[in-house]
């Protein structure tokens, strides 16, 4: 959501920000809905004071003995006005707030513009690319092993789904578990359990609603399945007054998350890249104004950090205007090798959202112990990773010639010391 009155003061900043979204200008639609709400405002301002006046004006002409008449006719005519007036206000209200709620975040000085991904700018690599034209995909490793069935899914829930078997189901769980252990035991990050179905509110506040509710899945109950648990996580703070001192909470959870994936016709049909239901570690901060751009990048080290303990290379690419999410100032996006595709892979995205969502749900911190004035709270995200992904790379950077998988030794004790993943008996 964004600040009516910087966009009053900056119109042409505004839309330039816009501008290097791809977007076209803005400001002034918003300023015309604003300044009549504003005029309507003042003028209701003008008509209650009259009307008070006139009131006591009648009060005195009747006590005098006068003939009061005139007085009644105006408050009469303002009593109707007003209600009209009230009318328009509010419908403008809406329009306005509606019009601003379609925006996406401004994107920070330093985000490269671009197009599309194509322009986003590689950051750094980390870790040797496995190479190698013998490489299979992980879709044919697990179907070959036996514990990998999307037949079985589909039969039961359609395309992009899957089951897991045996000790490739373990694996999944055991990635998880490694990464919820590392973020809290080393990464100072709070465990939390949050619920799987939010209500309107929850969404909007994090910017999936109203935009992109084709994205989420509805339930019958009128909630939505979480696309992320960066959506109940960060309301967790919504329409709380924080104190700096309890700055920064940082906050993890290993969920499902569901996505509906409306505009992924004919992309990645194949394997578990792209799923309707899929496990993932989340990483939330919520954060001072001032130091938002320096948890950013701690964030970032924190997502790294478990690709680097499971042995695993990959990059990290700034991400361009043009590919920025709807709520992000900025993201790194984090792309692990897959050796089967010969490619990097997005598996992170770490974001910084800034004032943009706390503004959405209301979220204030005070910026001094006894401060009467609040400021709204920055929130960041990022995956700590998505633990389908992950187990994708893990399975086609540890494949052995036979077709079976080695365990990584971070991995290990979670998967009661097996140290290489075979066929299914």
């Amino acid at each position: 959501m964004h600040d009516i009155r910087w966009i009053r003061e900056n119109p042409q900043a505004f839309d330039h920000a816009l501008a290097r979204r791809h977007l076209t200008a803005q400001s002034a639609d918003i300023l015309a809905l604003d300044s009549r709400r504003r005029e309507i405002q003042t003028e209701l301002q003008s008509l209650q004071s009259r009307r008070n006046d006139v009131s006591r004006d009648i009060g005195r002409v009747k006590k005098e003995g006068g003939d009061a008449d005139a007085l009644l006719t105006e408050v009469a005519g303002i009593k109707a006005r007003i209600p009209e007036l009230e009318a328009e206000e509010s419908t403008l209200a809406e329009a306005l707030s509606q019009h601003l709620a379609g925006l996406p975040n401004l994107p920070a000085a330093d985000v490269p513009d671009g197009a599309d991904e194509s322009d986003n700018v590689e950051r750094r690599r980390v870790g040797q690319p496995l190479n190698s034209n013998t490489a299979r995909e992980h879709f044919e490793l697990g179907e070959a092993l036996g514990l990998m069935d999307f037949a079985a899914a589909a039969k039961l829930s359609g395309s992009r789904f899957v089951v897991l078997r045996g000790a490739l189901a373990r694996l999944e769980r055991a990635l998880g578990q490694f990464m919820i252990d590392l973020h809290t035991g080393e990464h100072g990050y709070t465990e939390m359990q949050p619920p799987l179905m939010v209500r309107d509110d929850a969404a909007f506040g994090t910017g999936q609603l109203p935009k992109f509710a084709e994205d989420l899945f509805r339930t019958q109950t009128d909630h939505w399945l979480i696309p992320t648990a960066e959506v109940p996580l960060t309301n967790l703070v919504a329409g709380e007054i924080l104190e700096a001192a309890a700055l920064p909470l940082r906050m993890t959870a290993l969920t499902p998350c569901f996505r509906a994936e409306a505009g992924a016709a004919g992309r990645d049909t194949r394997g578990m890249i792209r799923q309707h239901q899929f496990n993932k570690v989340e990483l939330v901060s919520i954060t001072a104004a001032d130091r938002s751009a320096e948890e950013h990048e701690r964030m970032l080290g924190c997502a790294e950090t478990v690709l680097q303990r499971l042995g695993l290379a990959y990059r990290v690419v700034t991400l361009s205007t043009g590919d920025l999410g709807f709520s992000a100032e900025k993201t790194y996006d984090i792309e692990v090798w897959l050796p089967g595709q010969r490619q990097y892979r997005e598996i992170s995205s770490c974001s910084n959202c800034a004032g943009f969502q706390a503004r959405r749900m209301n979220a204030r911190y005070r910026p001094a112990e006894g401060d009467k004035r609040t400021e709204f709270v920055h929130t960041l995200n990022g995956s700590g990773v998505a633990v389908g992904r992950a187990l994708i790379a893990v399975m086609e950077t540890y494949q052995q010639d036979g077709g079976q998988i080695a365990v990584p030794d971070v991995l290990k004790p979670y998967m009661g010391g097996l140290a290489t993943i075979g066929a299914a008996p």
